[in-house]
C-alpha cells in the first residue's frame, strides 16, 4: 500500500506537468502603457487636441468671468439689464458644457481607436509568437504571473520593432 501512494506520488506531477503544456502572460497594461506606439499615440493626441483644450479653458475663464462679474455689479443694475445678463451668460455657459461635452467625446473616440489599433496588432503578434515557440496558451489577464512565463517584453520589443 505505502508503495502504491509513492509511485502516485512520483507519477501525478508528471502527468500534470505534461498536461499542463507551455503558458505564456502577457502585461496588456505595459503593452498600452510602455509600447513605442502607446507613447507615440498619446502625444499625438495631446497636440491634436491641445488647441481644442485650450480654447475650453479660456471659454471656461470666461464664464467665470461673467458670473463675477454679474454677481459684483448685480445691486446695480436693473432688473432689466440684469435677466439679459443672466441669460447671456446662461447661453454662454450651455456653449461651454456642449464644446467640453463634444471634446470628450472626441477626445474619448480618438482614445479608443488609438487602443483598439494596438491591441490588435498586440494580439496578432502574440499569436505569431505562440504559434512560433509552440505555446498552447497565452495569458493577458492574470492575478498573478510568474517572471518566468512574462513574455511581454518580447511582445514590446517585436510591437517597437515594427516586425
Amino acid at each position: 500500500m505505502a508503495t502504491a501512494l509513492v509511485a502516485m506520488a512520483v507519477v501525478v506531477p508528471t502527468i500534470s506537468e505534461a498536461q499542463a503544456g507551455k503558458i505564456g502572460f502577457v502585461s496588456t497594461e505595459r503593452i498600452l502603457r510602455d509600447s513605442k506606439f502607446a507613447v507615440e499615440s498619446q502625444k499625438r493626441l495631446e497636440r491634436d487636441f491641445s488647441k481644442r483644450q485650450k480654447e475650453l479653458e479660456d471659454l471656461a475663464g470666461r464664464v467665470k468671468a461673467e458670473a463675477t462679474k454679474l454677481d459684483k455689479d448685480a445691486i446695480t443694475l436693473s432688473e432689466n439689464d440684469k435677466v439679459k445678463r443672466q441669460r447671456d451668460l446662461a447661453e454662454l455657459d450651455r456653449d461651454f458644457q456642449r464644446k467640453r461635452r463634444e471634446f470628450e467625446e472626441d477626445l474619448a473616440q480618438r482614445k479608443n481607436q488609438v487602443v483598439g489599433e494596438l491591441i490588435e496588432r498586440a494580439n496578432r503578434i502574440i499569436r505569431q509568437i505562440a504559434e512560433k515557440e509552440g505555446y498552447d496558451i497565452i495569458f493577458q489577464e492574470a492575478v498573478y504571473a510568474n517572471k518566468r512565463i512574462d513574455i511581454t517584453d518580447q511582445v514590446l520589443g517585436q510591437l517597437d520593432g515594427g516586425k
